[in-house]
């Protein structure tokens, strides 16, 4: 068990996060429910909370600076450590091709994507630097591949590639300082968006997040994983 943790997970209201914040609480983890939409965010935290695990909802829009800063103080006016930060708030807008992909839709989804999570991590980092094993795992996407990539969703593909350029540099950063970082690819799970014909259970995405929040090996750091095994970038 892990008794006294304290885990913060984006976009936890539905899907993969919230499949990854009730995995944590049944851990033993207290969980801080991140999500930008107040009725579904509190909705979530009390389903945590009926089922038997410690949790909580904070207000959190990882596309906005403020907002990240307030659920900082926020979740630090309650806690004086975080041992887990779970990037996994993210949006996938694209309905065209590169060649025809609009500023717009490309710069909201890096916003949110990339810049979000690097926001969100530079603004918890001091929680995170007073954990005795603070971990931060960032969800990605093999769309993301360099090594794969093809034609398919490319403002979501690209956010993620430099989702998994934003973690290796804070692996690098914080690998003397105790802390963690890796980038995980769920594969292609039922969720909204992923949609109904996605070939893996919410429960299947979320267990490597689980794994690398509890029991993996505290070298593992700077990696891009599937399935708890390192992956091609």
């Amino acid at each position: 068990m892990a008794k006294n943790r304290i885990a913060l997970v984006t976009g936890a209201n539905k899907g993969i996060g919230h499949e990854i914040a009730r995995q944590l609480a049944e851990k033993g983890f207290h969980v801080f429910i991140g999500a930008r939409k107040v009725p579904e965010g509190k909705q979530a935290a009390e389903a945590i909370a009926k089922s038997g695990g410690s949790a909580e909802f904070v207000e959190i829009d990882v596309s906005d600076r403020a907002s990240i800063e307030r659920a900082a103080k926020a979740v630090a006016s309650k806690v004086d450590h975080l041992d887990v930060l779970v990037n996994n708030a993210g949006i996938m807008q694209d309905s065209k091709g590169i060649a025809d992909v609009n500023d717009e839709t490309f710069l909201a989804t890096l916003t949110t994507n990339t810049l979000g999570p690097l926001r969100v991590t530079q603004t918890f980092l001091p929680l995170l630097l007073k954990s005795a094993r603070g971990t931060v795992v960032n969800l990605s996407s093999g769309l993301g591949q360099l090594s794969e990539m093809g034609e398919t969703y490319p403002a979501y593909s690209i956010s993620k590639t430099a989702l998994n350029a934003v973690m290796r540099q804070f692996a690098a950063a914080l690998r003397d300082k105790g802390v963690t970082v890796n980038s995980v690819c769920p594969g292609w799970v039922k969720t909204d968006m992923g949609g109904p014909n996605a070939q893996r259970t919410v429960q299947q995405g979320a267990d490597t997040v689980t794994w690398l929040a509890t029991d993996a090996p505290r070298d593992l750091t700077g990696q891009f994983l599937r399935d708890r095994k390192v992956i091609p970038w």
